[in-house]
């Protein structure tokens, strides 16, 4: 026989609820046969081998053979493939059977692009989980109307800090540029992604310091602040380091989540003990997802999978600065982040990157409300300091948010924060930025 039958079904014949439907982009040679090539990626990924074995029997296969549910080419050739055609490419998704994986991250990676992720151009683009499936994954504690309740702040986009320099600074002036980040406006502050417990600004230390300094801000400002400290480590650390945050009065933790891994930021997410919002950090992602052949889509990697992990807020690179983004593909991660997603909350998109005030419009015009505006540069590095930098944000925001046009709220004689900010930086869509592409 060419295939295995079992191995060829419609989608209609799975009994849904127990297998996960994973979405592929392929690109073959010419005299590739598509059917063979599909049952072949799923064959490999379950019950399969290269030579028929004595264990494989009817009964294995029908309870953990994955099953190809569709093939589909574009453009499609069924009478002849014409002479400039060099290769053929397809869709194919196949049903995997999740017991074969069960309910951790790792193993359903190794599962649905495991061996196969060497076999050329094969991208993993989708995967649609089944309720069944999905309930054993707990999903963030806060998301978004709990980081919202938490700050008191349920009517406009929320403002994110990363403090600048990334490396180098010791706890005591990581804590001033925190206290002038906070008291200028900002909602949620993190350390850098690059900083977690270095020897020059120990963790412990950088916690002592930050938190007097931030509390003192919100006596001041009259809002509160949470900063996220980098717990990133390796795995039998992080809790020892979730703890040392949080019994030091911190109030939100940051993790490398694709460094780290899925299932360890879980185990952190899901731990009754760590009842503080967790901020993930993007870094790594960009060697699993930017091969436009290979490896995993964006979207699962940069928001599915995060969010199932447990993430409340996720840190999106975005087409406005110093990273190369598909201006859909960043607005399509976003939304996958506040979509609904069977009982799993939504969670904060954080776009940044070389983010500046006058991206606040846009941001606003793709998102609405229900997004964290995240900035570095433009706010330590504003011309008047890093209140003023934190200032200028609110005063964008609060201005857009009244309708203003954000020009002429600049010029208005009533913001020179943001004045200062637009003058430097230009605003998306009218100008060239002086540091970066604002056009992206």
């Amino acid at each position: 026989m060419f295939v295995d039958p079992i191995a060829v079904q419609y989608p209609e014949s799975l009994q849904k609820d127990h297998f996960v439907i994973a979405t592929y982009y392929c690109a073959t040679p010419l005299d590739t046969n598509a059917l063979k090539f599909a049952v072949a990626l799923g064959i490999e990924q379950s019950c399969g081998t290269w030579v028929k074995v004595p264990g494989e029997t009817e009964e294995v296969r029908e309870r953990s053979i994955a099953r190809v549910v569709g093939i589909y080419e574009t453009p499609t050739y069924s009478v002849r493939i014409p002479e400039d055609v060099k290769k053929r490419h397809f869709i194919i998704r196949i049903a995997f059977p999740a017991w074969n994986f069960g309910p951790s991250f790792s193993m359903m990676l190794s599962t649905v692009i495991g061996n196969i992720s060497s076999s050329g151009e094969v991208k993993l683009l989708d995967l649609e989980f089944p309720e069944t499936y999905l309930k054993n994954f707990q999903g963030p504690k806060f998301g978004v109307q709990g980081l919202r309740d938490l700050l008191g702040v349920q009517d406009r986009p929320l403002l994110n800090n990363m403090i600048k320099p990334c490396t180098g600074l010791d706890p005591q002036a990581t804590a001033k540029f925190a206290y002038d980040a906070a008291l200028g406006g900002i909602d949620v502050i993190k350390d850098d992604e690059l900083v977690a417990n270095p020897p020059y600004c120990p963790l412990e230390d950088r916690v002592k310091a930050v938190m007097p300094a931030v509390k003192e801000a919100d006596k001041i400002k009259g809002e509160k602040t949470l900063y996220a400290f980098n717990i990133t480590d390796r795995t039998e650390n992080l809790k020892k380091n979730a703890m040392t945050v949080i019994e030091n009065g911190g109030n939100a933790l940051l993790l490398n989540y694709n460094s780290i891994g899925l299932d360890a930021c879980r185990m952190i997410a899901e731990d009754p003990d760590i009842n503080v919002p967790l901020l993930a950090h993007s870094d790594y992602t960009g060697a699993v997802y930017e091969s436009p052949w290979s490896g995993v889509s964006l979207n699962l990697i940069g928001a599915i999978f995060p969010r199932m992990a447990g993430m409340d807020m996720v840190i999106a690179l975005s087409p406005y600065g110093k990273f190369p983004m598909m201006e859909d593909a960043f607005i399509y991660g976003g939304y996958k982040m506040l979509q609904p997603f069977g009982h799993i909350k939504p969670i904060m998109p954080m776009p940044g990157g070389g983010t500046t005030q006058g991206h606040i419009q846009d941001i606003i015009d793709k998102f609405g409300t229900d997004v964290m505006i995240a900035a570095g540069g433009a706010v330590h590095g504003h011309p008047m300091g890093s209140t003023a930098g934190a200032k200028a944000f609110r005063q964008g925001i609060d201005a857009v948010m009244e309708g203003q046009d954000l020009r002429a709220a600049a010029e208005s004689g009533k913001y020179p924060e943001l004045k200062a900010a637009i003058d430097a930086w230009g605003i998306y869509g009218e100008d060239q930025g002086k540091i970066f592409d604002l056009k992206g």
